[in-house]
């Protein structure tokens, strides 16, 4: 069970992504979980779903993690016992978790698909990327910009947050791999660094908060 990559984002953080090629039974040994992660993978009417999640127990297990280590929030934000920050996603046959000692972290994976152009309106100035070459510019930088809320979402983790009024990502070129993002919400504004790449037709991307922001 190979893990599809690994980023070393920093001396204290890293990234993980694993693809889900393996049946269920084979991801469910030697995975124990908790009651209620349990409850919640008996809750899945769908395989895929429940491959996911124990291929995240698998990525956690890779950092010496088990799945006790683990809980959740009022909010559902997922929370290491040991006070390092962790964020977890999955798309369709991909997963990846982020882990931090240092920074509040997050992280996203997109399909890319030519859904996003018509609800772009809903998080970000659509007429602002009237001017990229083609659809298929549009549909990648759409995507990389909903997995940079979606991750800054996931760190700020605060009901009522709007991605399209709250968060502003800043404009980036695809080559750069990178941007920054602000998050003004109440009288509180907090900086981040984003970083995505694109694989087999996905876009992942993970943020990490600017110590002191």
């Amino acid at each position: 069970m190979p893990v599809y990559k690994t980023i070393i984002v920093s001396p204290t953080t890293k990234v993980l992504l694993w693809k889900v090629e393996e049946p269920e039974a084979v991801l469910a040994k030697d995975v124990l979980l908790t009651p209620h992660c349990q409850n919640r993978m008996d809750g899945m009417k769908s395989e895929s779903h429940r491959r996911a999640f124990l291929s995240i127990r698998h990525l956690m297990a890779l950092e010496g993690y088990a799945d006790s280590d683990l809980y959740y929030d009022e909010n559902g934000k997922p929370h290491l016992k040991d006070g390092k920050h962790i964020s977890i996603t999955h798309s369709y046959n991909f997963t990846a978790i982020i882990l931090s000692d240092s920074h509040e972290v997050g992280i996203d994976i997109e399909k890319q698909r030519d859904k996003i152009i018509k609800i772009a309106h809903k998080f970000t100035p659509i007429e602002e990327y009237h001017t990229l070459a083609n659809a298929e510019a549009i549909i990648r930088k759409l995507t990389i910009v909903w997995g940079a809320k979606e991750s800054l979402y996931k760190i700020y983790a605060q009901p009522g947050l709007s991605f399209l009024k709250h968060i502003d990502v800043q404009d980036f070129t695809m080559d750069t791999g990178k941007t920054t993002a602000q998050i003004v919400y109440g009288d509180k504004k907090s900086v981040y660094e984003i970083d995505f790449l694109e694989f087999e037709g996905f876009t992942c991307v993970y943020a990490q908060r600017n110590l002191g922001s």
